[in-house]
């Protein structure tokens, strides 16, 4: 069995969580580290984006800042994300591990039976979305909605069909990047007020149908999990789904600068958060 360190970061500002995310890539690159499996929260409660989103045609910046929330766009793909009361996970993996298939679409799939295993931890029957049809693998290339939790990709977990973890995948310089978030409850209406719509009717025909596809885990579970149940669970459902051993570990005071660095000269600037 593999031994992969585990840093549980606690709450962290929107910039420093992307940087942070993006150093544990280097660090690895250079055989710094092994492997390793990352737990953090938001400190202010934040909405990202994807590195791809447009955001003055798609997000309503008004709205973000009433609600008092923190901006960060990420370096991995998909739509936008409110990240309030949930567990974020990332795992940083070289593409040459022995376990890790090249195709994006089967590494997602491997990393993804860690969280698989934590929402079975929490007694929850999730399961694997695959879609089927031509339609359904069109919408995933054309998505209607900005909002990420509004249908599951491949390999996404969903709980009687709706979506109960959303994720995003990122490789750089060979190494592998996968995080993403596991809801354990939601403002619903707070997180459609981040978004912009043709019209107020369709913002409710969007939200309406939400309902139907993604849901958090305090309204599926028995009883409500707390964040360090959550965070018991879904560590050891990667021991488990993944067959490694986690390994504690924490930060150097150089490695700190080195966030705060990356901090200051990219995730927390405008250029990078709001660029066209």
């Amino acid at each position: 069995m593999e031994t992969w360190y585990f840093l549980d970061s606690g709450n962290k500002g929107p910039a420093y969580n992307m940087a942070l995310d993006e150093k544990l890539m280097d660090w690895h690159r250079n055989s710094d580290m092994p492997p390793i499996v990352r737990f953090y929260g938001w400190e202010p409660a934040t909405l990202s984006v994807g590195y791809f989103q447009k955001v003055d045609k798609e997000i309503d910046l008004e709205a973000v800042g009433k609600h008092d929330l923190g901006f960060v766009r990420r370096p991995t793909g998909g739509r936008g994300v409110l990240h309030e009361e949930e567990l974020t996970y990332s795992v940083i993996v070289s593409e040459k591990h022995p376990e890790m298939p090249e195709s994006v679409t089967e590494a997602y799939r491997v990393i993804s039976e860690g969280l698989l295993e934590g929402f079975r931890q929490l007694g929850l029957q999730a399961e694997f979305s695959i879609p089927r049809t031509d339609e359904e693998k069109d919408r995933l290339k054309r998505p209607r909605s900005a909002v990420c939790f509004d249908a599951p990709s491949w390999y996404e977990l969903v709980v009687e069909g709706r979506k109960v973890a959303g994720s995003a995948q990122t490789r750089q310089k060979g190494v592998i990047l996968q995080h993403g978030s596991i809801i354990l409850s939601l403002d619903e209406d707070k997180l459609f007020d981040l978004f912009k719509y043709p019209s107020q009717r369709v913002r409710e025909r969007m939200q309406k149908a939400f309902k139907n596809k993604a849901v958090p885990i305090n309204e599926i579970a028995e009883r409500d999990v707390s964040i360090e149940e959550a965070k018991s669970a879904f560590r050891a459902g990667f021991e488990k789904g993944m067959n490694i051993k986690l390994e504690p570990f924490s930060l150097t005071g150089e490695q700190e600068k080195q966030v705060e660095e990356l901090v200051k000269h990219k995730y927390g600037t405008n250029a990078w958060n709001f660029k066209s």
